[in-house]
């Protein structure tokens, strides 16, 4: 006897009892309960789709009893459908592993035909979002909306703009607004980072409509974006892909719910007055909370309201949070000076110097300055604050004789005289008690040091103790005679030595003489 699906759901949504359902389809009362039972698992319920005849009800409530007939292995939909939510799953891959499980198990699979037909019947049948043109957590819409908000001035009662900002996620269609002061790249930027955090986690795309504050270029094949756009973007690792000019179908949801929100936002706070942004963010949020959990309208879905099919169907596929705030920063371009610093707002941070004269460009958070050379990092500062003409200088950006001198101390310069001896120190300890200018003094120092590196410590030891022994006022000059002096000494007693011409006896064989005292003639 054929089974009335459709009658058996309909009378029992009406309240009749299975005695009563029995009598009216003529199907026994055990297998009307199990109708039933198994339709409360599957939550499908009256009112049923036209088209759906009672055959195709059967195989959805029951199809493990479809394969048993015909020897085939039914595909679990239900896996097929939650699979197809992940990131670049296909139904060709899920139909290549449903046939390496057939062929391990030993029984027959459908076509491919077959299975992409009955996987649509099922996600029809079941109201179930089709996962095929908008996969959950893929896409992230994001537009300002046409209309605007006011707020009024408590001072003059003047009316002051505000400006609405929509993301929007496409397959549950769960929205995120918020009232702003301005379209500028900060409040651009400060409305993602809320949206992202509103829909607690971020998605593989990001579609943004084609502003200036987010893109620099848009050629035909090719997009630059604003830097601080595609720091957003790597920080939270999705992918900017930005509308085509005036092609409202790239993104298609949010121009939709533009119309809406406007309604059931901005429509219905026209008859409230707010004097600050704050007060004003706080009605919209309590308009965000009721749109979203209005029940669907116009669309049929397992779901009954955004909210509700965000929870189920989306939010798991959301990639999670980055572990650290999004901190904002802006780009600028410097050229390195030959003092090998370059000037950001009127404070001045050092670069190696082998980039003087190049290029870089710079990027500015409310701490750090990074400075960059064809998107390799040259350097990093804490950022200047303060007075204006302030000086961040790395040693290692100096060069070597740079880097000397700006080390060169009165302290540092007692304790090299005492790694050197004696002498050493005596001779500094009257440069450093002489000079009438201190950086006179270390600059005396500094030319002994490079002394001690051209002719050696011991040398440098010996010429101060020389020059304290006859000179009471001993000078570098003095002693850089001296070692000249010392190495031309050295030099000339080595060349005379090296001339000496040793003597030889030639033997008795040489002269030709025999060695009994006859002659070899």
């Amino acid at each position: 006897m054929a089974i009335h699906y459709r009658s058996i759901l309909e009378l029992h949504d009406q309240g009749k009892s299975q005695r009563d359902i029995a009598a009216i389809t003529g199907n026994s009362r055990d297998k009307i309960r199990e109708v039933i039972k198994r339709a409360e698992s599957r939550e499908l319920k009256p009112p049923l789709d036209p088209s759906a005849s009672d055959e195709s009800l059967g195989k959805l409530l029951f199809p493990e009893l479809k394969p048993e007939s015909k020897g085939r292995q039914l595909p679990d939909y239900d896996y097929v459908h939650k699979e197809l939510a992940k990131p670049n799953v296909t139904l060709s891959l899920l139909y290549y592993e449903y046939e390496q499980q057939c062929r391990q198990a030993d029984t027959v699979p459908y076509s491919y035909r077959t299975f992409c037909r009955s996987y649509t019947e099922f996600a029809q049948q079941f109201k179930a979002t089709m996962r095929i043109k908008r996969k959950p957590g893929e896409l992230m819409e994001a537009d300002w909306a046409g209309s605007t908000l006011h707020l009024q001035d408590r001072d003059t009662g003047e009316a002051v703009t505000a400006y609405l900002f929509l993301a929007v996620l496409p397959s549950s269609q769960y929205s995120y607004c918020e009232a702003t002061l301005s379209m500028t790249m900060p409040d651009w930027l400060q409305c993602h980072v809320h949206a992202y955090s509103y829909f607690g986690g971020v998605t593989e795309v990001l579609v943004s409509d084609n502003l200036k504050v987010g893109v620099t270029k848009h050629k035909r094949n090719q997009v630059v974006l604003n830097p601080m756009y595609r720091d957003l973007a790597e920080h939270y690792g999705t992918v900017v892909m930005p509308a085509r000019v005036r092609t409202p179908k790239d993104k298609a949801t949010v121009e939709g719910s533009v119309g809406t929100l406007s309604t059931w936002v901005i429509a219905a706070l026209r008859n409230e007055t707010f004097f600050t942004l704050g007060e004003l963010n706080k009605a919209v949020g309590i308009k965000l909370a009721e749109f979203n959990r209005r029940p669907y309208t116009k669309k049929h879905k397992q779901c009954k309201n955004r909210e509700e099919g965000f929870e189920t169907e989306e939010r798991f596929a959301l990639h999670p949070l980055p572990s650290t705030a999004f901190e904002m920063a802006s780009w600028q371009t410097a050229i390195v000076q030959p003092d090998y610093h370059i000037c950001v707002n009127q404070m001045f941070y050092s670069v190696p110097f082998q980039y003087i004269s190049n290029q870089v460009d710079v990027r500015l958070t409310d701490k750090l300055v990074e400075i960059y050379y064809k998107d390799a990092r040259l350097a990093v500062h804490v950022r200047l604050t303060g007075t204006v003409g302030q000086f961040s200088t790395q040693p290692d950006h100096m060069p070597d004789g740079h880097r000397l001198f700006l080390t060169h101390t009165v302290e540092s310069s007692r304790t090299w005289a005492e790694s050197i001896g004696t002498g050493a120190q005596q001779v500094v300890a009257y440069l450093l008690k002489s000079s009438r200018a201190e950086r006179q003094a270390l600059s005396a120092t500094l030319r002994l040091e490079k002394l001690a590196q051209k002719y050696g410590d011991e040398a440098l030891e010996q010429a101060c103790e020389d020059v304290m022994r006859i000179a009471s006022a001993p000078t570098v000059r003095v002693i850089e005679r001296m070692l000249i002096n010392s190495v031309a000494r050295l030099a000339t007693k080595t060349e005379n030595t090296e001339r000496e011409d040793y003597g030889f006896t030639r033997g008795a064989d040489y002269f030709g003489r025999a060695t009994d005292g006859s002659r070899n003639d």
